[in-house]
């Protein structure tokens, strides 16, 4: 029964529930660097004071307008942003607040925030390495050696992920039930490094974020090559818990919530990567309540 219920079959190849209104940065209009802090952390709520919502062009990029102000970032830096389609999906998020904005919901802001403001100081070099560090503790390469129903269900749904990422990359990752995981090739990561080489700092950053919140790169890169669809790679990485929940039950409320929150923050990421990869003009668009 449990096979059934959790059987990833018929893959989309396209992205589900690109939700606008995902994780991401929080957008005040003071100065408020992190330097410790791999991105910003959102404030909480405040009232909305703004009523309508507009993008323009401008020399540096799009750039959203809240009534007759210009977004900046928490280090004061005018918001602007590479593509349309992006300021778009950013001003959505501030037009879809009600009476109170909800910074902790708006993701896509908070990933341009950092990628603006750079908090960390890092290179592209470093957010390179940083993204592919994540393959030595991959979900999907490590493995339990019991109970046989779960052994069996890690190897029907993470080998099949781990095969397809191996024949698209041309590479060897592999995983192990030891402690220590799979030694991954060298090779491996001078090919991941090249392809992540291929995409500018805004979408690695982006990248990085999803990477995090799936605990895999081998997902990450399913999910950004449209292989898989945000609710499958969510799933595959939370198999083993999926699985406990299914055996031993579940908090009534928790469970949910959670599962939610990481789609949301998910979807969000792998959408600013795709967004970030966007090169279109706008002459002038306004969003209107």
């Amino acid at each position: 029964m449990w096979r059934s219920c959790l059987r990833l079959r018929g893959r989309g190849h396209c992205l589900l529930n690109r939700s606008p209104s995902d994780p991401t940065i929080s957008v005040s209009q003071g100065p408020g660097p992190q330097p410790q802090a791999r991105a910003y952390a959102p404030p909480t709520e405040r009232k909305r004071f703004y009523q309508n919502v507009s993008i323009t062009q401008g020399e540096g990029g799009f750039e959203i307008n809240l009534d007759h102000r210009k977004l900046k970032t928490p280090q004061a830096k005018l918001f602007t942003v590479p593509s349309e389609a992006l300021a778009i999906a950013v001003a959505t998020e501030w037009d879809s607040q009600q009476d109170t904005i909800k910074f902790y919901t708006m993701h896509l802001t908070t990933l341009c925030n950092t990628s603006l403001d750079n908090p960390t100081q890092r290179n592209k070099d470093q957010l390179i390495q940083a993204a592919v560090k994540f393959l030595d503790t991959d979900t999907l390469c490590y493995r339990v050696e019991e109970p046989e129903t779960l052994v069996e269900l890690q190897k029907n749904e993470w080998d099949p992920i781990i095969e397809w990422a191996e024949k698209r990359y041309g590479m060897e990752i592999g995983s192990s039930t030891s402690i220590m995981g799979p030694n991954i090739p060298a090779k491996t990561r001078e090919v991941l490094i090249s392809h992540l080489a291929s995409y500018n700092m805004w979408a690695l950053q982006g990248i990085e974020f999803v990477v995090a919140q799936l605990k895999s790169m081998v997902l990450t890169l399913g999910l950004i090559d449209l292989h898989l669809t945000v609710e499958q790679a969510v799933l595959l990485s939370r198999l083993e818990e999926e699985y406990q929940i299914q055996k031993w039950g579940n908090i009534e409320w928790a469970h949910d919530y959670e599962l939610q929150e990481l789609r949301a923050r998910t979807a969000a990421g792998t959408l600013f990567v795709h967004l970030c990869s966007e090169s279109t003009t706008v002459k002038h668009k306004l969003l209107q309540e």
